[in-house]
């Protein structure tokens, strides 16, 4: 019971406090004191009690101890969850030989603490919790208490089935340890993969918004530079000529200069802005075109081809520009530079109902292997199969979160993607990403881009 503080730990790194473990085993406790109580009083099994109520003894005097040495709430490390979990195997093991050892039907709940523990420790952990728990299991098979009623009667399965019983315990231990491990650790990437992919949404947002802040900004302060321009000018005009003002005459001039200068920032500062991140849609071409722009110069050929599919409009749809659109496609991309031999194409098609974005690269094509989990955290080498000479490209390290991270956001914006190998005999061979959207999903009424501000212009 006492195994269920280690769902607090992570692989590493611990989390449960000695309060919370204190809170475990007096339940702990209480239940053996309360199964002992009932076996002995409802059911007439005579049950060496004082010995019993000495093993409870030392699982309360460890539950006191640990509240007196670790007043500080301080968080457990791994050696001492792991010594903890062992302790309180061990007053399991001896609860159990006082009560019968496998023939006692509770003998089952020794498996919990590995169990559990190995969805929150490490794999050497996990390991030595389970060679312990095999090990203690095998004494109290051969040591323990002989199970009796009031009247004298042993109480006692046959040797066939708790040698039976004894080893389901064993495969119990390696099968469900190794199972939670394996779900637990998958959890865990998961979990960390979701929380970079959070950060990068969450960057593009602070992107998004900083460079709307830059264009109303731009735009807000036209007019009061344009009033400045205009009134230094006619102060220029009106002292020039004045030998006893020539000083104001140039510092005068300087206003004026220095309010074109901040004219020229701010009309840079509002282009960049409306252009880049300031719309909140755009056509498809401009979308594509910006995800794609920060690899523009890393040595690959990236193309473009924008056409209507059958019954399409010939004009280009306008969609969002969220975020997560331009995030999703840009690692898209990446992964498609990195891996590309020579030529990158971007293909973007679309009909009355829906979009189609396709990413090609001229590289190597993702390893077979791997198609199936594609977009899965931390899959190593999903970029595309080793070279044709054996190396990898320089680019294909890291955590492997580039496709997780692309295919999360896209797929939270509405698309569904499909990865491959370029079958298409027309088509040089490499990977290929399909991002599909139903129109209803992405698209936008069209809107123009805000104009230039209009100012006085001296």
């Amino acid at each position: 019971m006492t195994g269920a503080a280690g769902a607090e730990i992570e692989a590493g790194n611990t989390w449960v406090r000695p309060r919370t473990l204190a809170a475990l085993r007096w339940v702990a406790a209480a239940a053996q004191v309360a199964t002992i109580l009932v076996a002995t009083y409802a059911f007439d099994i005579a049950l060496p009690l004082a010995a019993c109520g000495m093993a409870v003894a030392l699982l309360v005097l460890a539950n006191l101890a640990i509240l007196a040495t670790r007043r500080d709430n301080r968080a457990l490390s791994e050696a001492e969850a792991v010594l903890t979990l062992i302790s309180d195997l061990a007053q399991l093991a001896l609860v159990l030989s006082l009560t019968g050892g496998l023939n006692n039907p509770f003998a089952l709940l020794i498996v919990g603490p590995v169990t559990v523990a190995a969805s929150a420790l490490g794999l050497r952990s996990t390991v030595i919790l389970g060679v312990v728990t095999v090990i203690l299991v095998t004494i109290v098979a051969f040591v323990h208490l002989p199970l009796r009623t009031t009247a004298g009667v042993i109480l006692a399965v046959p040797q066939l089935f708790e040698l039976g019983f004894w080893l389901s315990i064993v495969l119990g231990v390696v099968f469900l340890s190794a199972y939670s491990h394996r779900v637990a650790t998958e959890l865990r990437g998961v979990a960390r993969a979701l929380s970079a992919t959070q950060m990068a949404l969450a960057r593009e947002q602070k992107l998004t918004d900083l460079s709307g802040v830059v264009a109303a900004t731009a735009h807000e302060l036209g007019t009061p530079l344009a009033t400045i321009k205009l009134v230094s000018s006619e102060l220029a005009r009106a002292v020039a000529g004045r030998k006893d003002l020539a000083e104001v005459h140039d510092d005068i001039r300087l206003i004026g200069e220095q309010a074109d200068r901040c004219r020229d920032i701010l009309h840079s500062m509002g282009r960049i802005g409306k252009d880049d991140l300031h719309l909140r849609h755009a056509p498809l071409g401009q979308v594509l075109r910006e995800a794609a722009e920060p690899h523009a110069a890393r040595g690959r050929r990236i193309e473009f081809a924008l056409a209507p599919e059958g019954g399409g409009a010939p004009r280009q749809p306008v969609i969002a520009r969220r975020p997560e659109i331009i995030h999703g496609l840009r690692n898209l991309i990446q992964n498609a530079v990195d891996h590309a031999r020579s030529d990158v194409r971007i293909e973007g098609s679309w009909s009355a109902t829906g979009l189609l974005v396709v990413v090609r690269d001229d590289g190597p094509g993702y390893p077979q292997n791997l198609l199936p989990r594609l977009g899965e955290p931390f899959l190593r080498g999903s970029g595309g199969s080793t070279d044709t000479d054996g190396a990898r490209p320089p680019e294909r390290g890291g955590m492997g979160l580039g496709l997780f991270i692309a295919k999360t956001l896209l797929e939270r914006a509405g698309a569904e993607l499909d990865f491959a190998n370029e079958s298409d005999p027309d088509q040089p061979p490499g990977a290929v990403v399909r991002v599909r959207w139903a129109l209803a999903d992405i698209g936008a009424p069209e809107r123009g881009a805000i104009g230039d501000n209009v100012t006085n212009r001296i």
